[in-house]
């Protein structure tokens, strides 16, 4: 009980942050960078284990990236699936490599030089020529969500610092670090027995500071 209640303690915590901190540039500062970006929506897919049993379900994203900034780019990811149910999920998170080959060969025909994402930071060139397309790939989540939000960071350097009141040091608010990141939110419905088929509904993307 009482780590249910930290958990929804902290979810309650990052919401109020997220819906007091200030949103993307409009224009950004010339130090400033962001990638284009393209996307497939969230897609599912069943892998039965090597030991047998039941097959296994994973969520993925297909990511698309060009650098039209002017300058080679460092990507250092936090991919996080988030639930209506306070359920956070890091990308990777107990996903084999062969969950990549399964969703790599799914797709070869229209991307035939997709890349598994690297925790530890993707370069990106300039250019068209240097596309690069990037499966995020999730476990499972709670079968009762019916709201799931996906936020990828990293995919732009702006930044900012803002003061979180609700926890000091030395008497002063905590500072902040947030990262310009996207966002795409997702709807279910239908009973969650027939996970199988979703009725997923796209619910929208927007840029922000989180």
């Amino acid at each position: 009980m009482r780590i249910l209640v930290c958990l929804l303690s902290l979810v309650i915590a990052v919401t109020c942050l997220a819906m007091a901190a200030p949103k993307p540039a409009v224009v950004q500062r010339p130090q400033d960078w962001t990638v284009d970006v393209q996307y497939e929506q969230l897609q599912q897919i069943m892998l039965r284990p090597e030991q047998g049993g039941q097959p296994v379900r994973f969520w993925y994203l297909i990511l698309t990236v060009t650098n039209n900034t002017g300058d080679d780019v460092e990507f250092y990811p936090q991919c996080e699936l988030m639930t209506d149910t306070f359920e956070i999920i890091p990308a990777g998170r107990g996903v084999s490599p062969e969950v990549f080959e399964n969703i790599k060969t799914r797709h070869r025909g229209m991307y035939p030089f997709l890349e598994s994402l690297d925790p530890s930071g993707m370069r990106i060139l300039q250019g068209q020529d240097n596309t690069r397309d990037i499966a995020i790939i999730w476990p499972d989540f709670d079968m009762q969500a019916k709201q799931v939000s996906l936020f990828v960071a990293g995919l732009s350097n702006e930044t900012i610092v803002v003061d979180y009141p609700a926890a000091e040091e030395d008497g002063e608010p905590t500072k902040v670090f947030l990262r310009k990141t996207l966002e795409l939110d997702y709807k279910f419905s239908g009973d969650p027995a027939f996970r199988a088929e979703p009725k997923m509904t796209f619910a929208g993307m927007s840029w922000i500071m989180r």
